[in-house]
C-alpha cells in the first residue's frame, strides 16, 4: 500500500523472473554483488556475536544495522521490529482489543499518556497521568511497557485487575476489556450558528468514512461554512488523503500525482462528485505533514478552500511499507508527491536530518523567500509556492493549539504539567470508579478557570522544582487559562467538550472565522479550465 505521513500497511512485493541474453547475465551480475555484500554482512555479524566484550542479543544486532541502514537513505524510511509494527497496523486499522489506553515507562512506572473516550479504561475513570502500579496483583514497577501491554490485553469480555496511583493515593480497580475503535475524526461541532468544524487529527483506513459521518451530523445541525482542521495531523494511508479531497471537488480534477523510480507514474483525480459550494476553511500548521498537505494543497490549487494558519512541514515522500520477516517490516521511500499544480512538497534535508526534523521547533517567518522556480499558479491564477511545504493563504504563527507561547509556557506543556494539574479536578456527578481520587476541585461543564486556580497553578509548578517565572506566566495567562481548561475538559468531560471550549480562545481559529467571505468569493469566481498537472507534469 502507498502510505505517506506515518507508514502504515504492508504490500504485496512482486517479484519478476527474468531470464536470457544480455538481461539474464545482467541479473546475474546484479544477484553476484548481493551474495558478496550478504557473506561481508555475515562475517561481520558473526565476528560480533562470537568476539565481542560481553554476549548480545543477535536479533537485536540484525534490527540495529537494517535501521541504521535506512538511516542512510532519507528522514522517513525505518524499520520496525515486531512490536512496533503490530502497533503501526492497528494504528492504521483502527481497532484492537484492550483497556483503550496508551502508556509509556516514565522513571520505571508504567504511565498513562492517552486514552480512547468510551474505552473501559475512561469508563473506570483512569486518567492521563495515572501510574498503573500493580497489575494482576503484582507491583509493575520497574517493567518494561512490553511486558504491561501483554497482560493488560486480552479477549473482549474478559478483565484485569490493576492498581492505579494519582497524587500518591493508590485506587484498585477491575477493568474489563473490549474492542478499541481508534478514531481520526475527532470531533465535529457547529463552532457558531452555520459555522462547523472537524478536528481531523490523522488520518486511518476509517477516515472518509469518518468524515462523511461528521459531515451528515453538520449537515443535519445547518451547515453552511466549515473549518476543516488539520493542524498536527502526521498523516497515513494516501487512498484517504484522496478520499477526503474528493469530498470537496468536482469530478476529474487532479487531487495528486505521484512520481519515483521504481513504483508507476500516477495521477490521482476525483472519481465522485464533491460538495463544491461550501466555503471551507482549512486549518494547517508546521506540524501538518504528507496526507494533510496534499489535502491541503487541493484544496489550495484548485482554489476550493482558503488556507490558514502556518506553512506546513513539507513531507512529500511516498512509502512503501513491507513486511519482512517474523512479523517485522520496514518503510523505504519509493517515490515523491506534487499537488495539482505541480508543487514539489518535500522540504530538502540537511547530511544529518538535523535541520530538517527539528523543523517544527523553529519560529516561521510570515513571508519566504522563493527560486523562480518554485511558483506555480491555481485554477484561478493565484501564486502558490513549492520547495516546502503549502505556504498558507493568511498566515497566523500558533504552533500550540492555535498559540505561540513564550519559551517558559512551552516547558511547562513538554514537561506535562498541565496534565498534572488537572488530575485536582474531578466532575460533578463523576460516578466512574476512579474519577474522584485525590481530587480537590469539584467542577461542572463550563466552569472558569479562577484567579485563585492559576495561583495554585504556579505553586504546583514550584513544588515540582521548577523555578517559576512570574511575569512569563502573567504575559500568558490566556494560554495557560485555556490548557488548564483543556486537560480539565478532556478528562472530565470528553474531546468535543474540551475542543469546543478551547476553539472560543484558539488565536488561529478565531482569526480564521473572519475569512469566511474571501474563502465564499474563491468558490463563486474561480475559473473552470482544466486543473493543473492534470496532464501528468514530472518533477
Amino acid at each position: 500500500m502507498r502510505t505517506l505521513g506515518i507508514p502504515t500497511a504492508a504490500v504485496v512485493v512482486v517479484v519478476a523472473t527474468l531470464a536470457g541474453g544480455m538481461l539474464g547475465r545482467s541479473v546475474s551480475a546484479t544477484d553476484d554483488r548481493i551474495n558478496e555484500r550478504h557473506r561481508m554482512f555475515t562475517a561481520a555479524l558473526a565476528a560480533v556475536e562470537h568476539d565481542f566484550v560481553v554476549e548480545l542479543d543477535s536479533e537485536d544486532l540484525v534490527y540495529g544495522a537494517i535501521d541504521g541502514m535506512l538511516h542512510t537513505l532519507d528522514p522517513h524510511s525505518s524499520f520496525f521490529d515486531p512490536r512496533s509494527y503490530a502497533q503501526m497496523r492497528e494504528r492504521q486499522e483502527g481497532v484492537y482489543y484492550g483497556l483503550g489506553l496508551s502508556i509509556v515507562v516514565v522513571n520505571g512506572d508504567i504511565t498513562v499518556t492517552n486514552l480512547f473516550e468510551g474505552s473501559p479504561a475512561y469508563r473506570a475513570g483512569i486518567r492521563r497521568g495515572d501510574v498503573i502500579a500493580i497489575i494482576k496483583g503484582e507491583s509493575a514497577k520497574g517493567w518494561t511497557a512490553d511486558q504491561a501491554v501483554k497482560e493488560l490485553r486480552g479477549a473482549k469480555g474478559t478483565t484485569v485487575d490493576i492498581s492505579i496511583r494519582r497524587l500518591d493515593t493508590l485506587i484498585p480497580l477491575t477493568v474489563g476489556r473490549d474492542e478499541i475503535n481508534i478514531t481520526t475524526v475527532r470531533t465535529a461541532f457547529m463552532i457558531e450558528p452555520g459555522t462547523g468544524y472537524i478536528r481531523l487529527q490523522d488520518f486511518s483506513e476509517t477516515t472518509d468514512r469518518e468524515l462523511g459521518e461528521a459531515l451528515t451530523k453538520l449537515r443535519g445541525e445547518g451547515l453552511k461554512r466549515l473549518v476543516l482542521d488539520l493542524r498536527d495531523n502526521p498523516g497515513g494511508p494516501l487512498t484517504q488523503a484522496i478520499a477526503v479531497s474528493n469530498r470537496f471537488l468536482t469530478r476529474g480534477q487532479m487531487i495528486v500525482y505521484t512520481r519515483g523510480r521504481v513504483i508507476p507514474d500516477e495521477d490521482f483525480l476525483a472519481v465522485e462528485q464533491g460538495d463544491v459550494a461550501t466555503p471551507l476553511i482549512v486549518l494547517v500548521n508546521r506540524n501538518s505533514a504528507s496526507a494533510s498537505e496534499i489535502v491541503a494543497g487541493a484544496m489550495q490549487d484548485h482554489d476550493r478552500g482558503l488556507v490558514i494558519g502556518e506553512a506546513t512541514f513539507g513531507k512529500a515522500l511516498v512509502q512503501s511499507v513491507y513486511r519482512i520477516s517474523n512479523g517485522a517490516g520496514l518503510a523505504l521511500t519509493t517515490g515523491r508527491y506534487h499537488t495539482p499544480s505541480g508543487r514539489m512538497i518535500q522540504r530538502p534535508w540537511d547530511g544529518t536530518f538535523d535541520e530538517y526534523l527539528n523543523y517544527s521547533q523553529r519560529d516561521q517567518p510570515e513571508i519566504r523567500e522563493h527560486a523562480d522556480d518554485e511558483l506555480k499558479l491555481t485554477d484561478a491564477g493565484r501564486k502558490v509556492y513549492g520547495g516546502g511545504g503549502i505556504e498558507p493563504d493568511r498566515f497566523k504563527a500558533g504552533p500550540v493549539e492555535g498559540f505561540n507561547p513564550a519559551r517558559f509556557s512551552r516547558q511547562i506543556l513538554a514537561r506535562g504539567f498541565f496534565v498534572g494539574f488537572a488530575e485536582r479536578f474531578t466532575a460533578e456527578g463523576d460516578t466512574r470508579p476512579a474519577s474522584s481520587g485525590a481530587a480537590i476541585h469539584e467542577v461542572a461543564r463550563g466552569f472558569a478557570v479562577t484567579e485563585a486556580m492559576l495561583v495554585e497553578f504556579a505553586t504546583y509548578l514550584a513544588d515540582r522544582h521548577l523555578t517559576v517565572d512570574a511575569a512569563a506566566l502573567s504575559a500568558d495567562a490566556t494560554f495557560v487559562r485555556a490548557m488548564i481548561h483543556y486537560e480539565v475538559d478532556l478528562d472530565l468531560f470528553g474531546v468535543e467538550e474540551a475542543r469546543r471550549n478551547l476553539s472560543k480562545v484558539d488565536p488561529q481559529t478565531q482569526f480564521a472565522l473572519t475569512f469566511f467571505d474571501e474563502a465564499q468569493r474563491l468558490i463563486a469566481t474561480k475559473t473552470t479550465t482544466a486543473a493543473p498537472g492534470k496532464t501528468g507534469k514530472t518533477p
